[in-house]
């Protein structure tokens, strides 16, 4: 499936950006090409950035690194529960609760690396074996409608969203 074949009632309209950066990606080469790539862009990150914030009041490098990955398993979970037709409404999730309590300041760039390759892996295990009409299922979450398909282009997204942004603001210098 492309990003371009969902429909805009199946997400909510602050996901817009995180999809449309992504262009007419397809989702298994997205998620595949994620895995391959993004881990090579975390090793490029100097060790003494990781604790480094662009301004007062930003999270750090690592903060955003793990809140990534906090993301990605949110996603993997409401994707699961719709696939198996679990409709039940879901709550959001505050990020700004859980990155103070994610112990970033404590991870290496090695340890951040070999647990974002867990993930991703597991996403692609969970996102391999669905056909189109489990990629179709809407249930809603934050309440908003989300299908399993639009789930999985999130989790992209998300990713190249604040991938940009650490090489922009954290790595380039620019605020």
């Amino acid at each position: 499936m492309r990003v371009t074949e969902l429909k805009t009632e199946e997400y909510g309209s602050f996901y817009k950006t995180y999809l449309d950066a992504l262009g007419d990606a397809e989702l298994f080469n997205i998620l595949t090409n994620q895995l391959l790539n993004f881990p090579q862009f975390l090793d490029s990150i100097p060790d003494d950035k990781l604790n480094y914030a662009y301004a007062e009041g930003k999270w750090t490098v690592s903060e955003v690194l793990v809140h990534i990955m906090d993301t990605e398993r949110v996603m993997q979970y409401r994707a699961l529960r719709f696939m198996r037709g679990d409709l039940t409404p879901l709550p959001g999730f505050d990020q700004d609760i859980y990155v103070p309590n994610s112990n970033s300041a404590l991870r290496t760039k090695e340890d951040i690396i070999e647990e974002y390759k867990i993930i991703r892996q597991s996403t692609i295990a969970l996102f391999t074996n669905m056909d189109k009409k489990a990629l179709g299922n809407v249930g809603t979450a934050s309440n908003n409608p989300m299908s399993v398909a639009a789930l999985g282009f999130i989790i992209c997204g998300h990713q190249k969203h604040h991938r940009n942004i650490i090489r922009d603001r954290y790595l380039n210098g620019k605020t």
